[in-house]
């Protein structure tokens, strides 16, 4: 039994593999799939989702999402949110293998923050138009941030670099995608230092997307936004963590 510490820990995780909508030219609402929530007093939460299909929209052989939070020792609370898709398509245009978010966190109770890490988030086989797009991750964003200000205050360089990363009201949004791999025709080479890119006649497909706050990190790995022919928006991978330590009851 893990130990219990002086000062409760609220923990905090959460994944989903697949949430979509479409409203043109018909409209098509996909619920999150695969979807969990940790307890806020830890413990462990899983789904799964098999054989999955959205008419012609969206389909997927089989999904699986994992939360848990537990005491490593009594100074240290530990998370994790995965999150893996196999057999991902969209419209028969956007399709993979396999898509895994992975963020794990190891939290000091004498801190603020945890140390959130993504290592095991990938693509296997993803592929655009027919074309093979490889994501090379750069983990080490994650391994040299430990808390959200470490990363915020790494945004000017991500842009400087090429990357699109931004700043406001406390959130900072930015990619681990260091450089894509692909011979897609019409893309620059400073288009695949970046995380979003353009599809002509279907529309704008992000990577590996993080979105931090103070004390917390959400991981999309894939999100689309559709413009023609047809019209709609989704993600698919998308894991979230981290927690806090509570006020010590008087």
């Amino acid at each position: 039994m893990s130990p219990r510490p002086s000062q409760s820990f609220a923990y905090h995780a959460h994944a989903y593999a697949l949430n979509a909508s479409f409203h043109r030219p018909a409209g098509w609402q996909i619920e999150a799939q695969a979807a969990t929530c940790l307890p806020v007093f830890g413990g462990l939460a899983q789904s799964n989702t098999n054989d999955f299909c959205a008419s012609r929209l969206a389909r997927f052989q089989s999904a699986h999402s994992h939360v848990s939070g537990s005491l490593q020792d009594e100074h240290t609370a530990t998370t994790q949110a995965i999150t893996t898709i196999d057999g991902l398509n969209i419209m028969d245009v956007i399709t993979a293998d396999r898509i895994v978010a992975r963020l794990t966190s190891e939290h000091n109770l004498e801190e603020a923050e945890g140390h959130i890490l993504a290592f095991g988030s990938e693509f296997e086989n993803l592929r655009i138009a027919g074309y093979s797009f490889n994501i090379i991750l750069r983990h080490d964003l994650l391994l040299q941030s430990k808390t959200h200000a470490d990363l915020a205050k790494k945004i000017p360089s991500l842009k400087k670099g090429g990357g699109i990363a931004n700043v406001k009201d406390g959130a900072a949004l930015c990619s681990l995608v260091e450089k894509i791999e692909t011979d897609f025709p019409g893309l620059s080479e400073a288009d695949k230092k970046k995380h979003i890119i353009n599809i002509p006649h279907l529309g704008t497909i992000s990577f590996a997307e993080v979105l931090s706050v103070e004390g917390m990190k959400t991981l999309t790995m894939l999100r689309f936004d559709l413009g023609s022919p047809d019209g709609g928006g989704g993600t698919a991978a998308v894991a979230a963590t981290n927690g806090r330590t509570s006020p010590p009851t008087p």
